[in-house]
C-alpha cells in the first residue's frame, strides 16, 4: 500500500482518490519536463549562463591595453583563445563540428590573432570572448 504524510497524519492514497492524485502528479511532471525542455532546447538564445575565467575573461579594452606592444601578453591571450575554442569544440553536440580544423591553412594563427585585435579595436566595450566566438563562427564556415 502506498502511503504519504499529510499534516502528520498517515493516510492511504485510496482515501484521497488515488486516480486523481496520480493525474495531478503526472500533470505537474509534464509541466516541469516541458518547461525544462523549452528552456534547454527551444529557447531563442539557447545560451547557458556560465562564468568564464582566465586571462581572456575580460573586455576588449583591457585586452588591447595589455597587448599593445607586448608580444608575450598577446601570445598568452591567443593561447587562452585557442583553449577556449578547443573547449567549444569539445562541448559541441555529437555530429557537430567534428572535423573542424582550428588551424586551417587558409586562416593561419597569425591571421586569427589579427582578427581578434581588429574585433576588439572595432568594439572595445565587447568581451574578448565575443571576439573568440566570432572567430569560431568564421572557422566553422565552409571556405569560399
Amino acid at each position: 500500500m502506498i502511503t504519504f504524510v499529510l499534516r502528520s497524519r498517515k493516510a492511504s492514497l485510496q482515501e484521497y482518490d488515488s486516480d486523481s492524485v496520480c493525474k495531478k502528479i503526472a500533470q505537474a511532471l509534464c509541466v516541469i519536463v516541458t518547461t525544462g525542455l523549452w528552456d534547454a532546447f527551444l529557447s531563442p538564445s539557447g545560451a547557458q549562463n556560465v562564468k568564464i575565467v582566465g586571462i581572456g575573461a575580460t573586455q576588449c579594452e583591457k585586452y588591447l591595453a595589455e597587448v599593445n606592444g607586448n608580444v608575450v601578453s598577446e601570445r598568452e591571450y591567443f593561447a587562452w583563445a585557442q583553449g577556449y575554442m578547443s573547449g567549444l569544440l569539445i562541448r559541441a553536440p555529437a555530429g557537430k563540428d567534428e572535423d573542424l580544423n582550428l588551424e586551417p591553412a587558409a586562416f593561419p594563427l597569425l591571421k586569427q590573432a589579427a582578427f581578434l585585435r581588429t574585433f576588439c579595436q572595432t568594439d572595445p566595450s565587447a568581451d574578448f570572448s565575443d571576439g573568440i566566438h566570432a572567430l569560431y563562427r568564421i572557422l566553422r564556415a565552409p571556405p569560399p
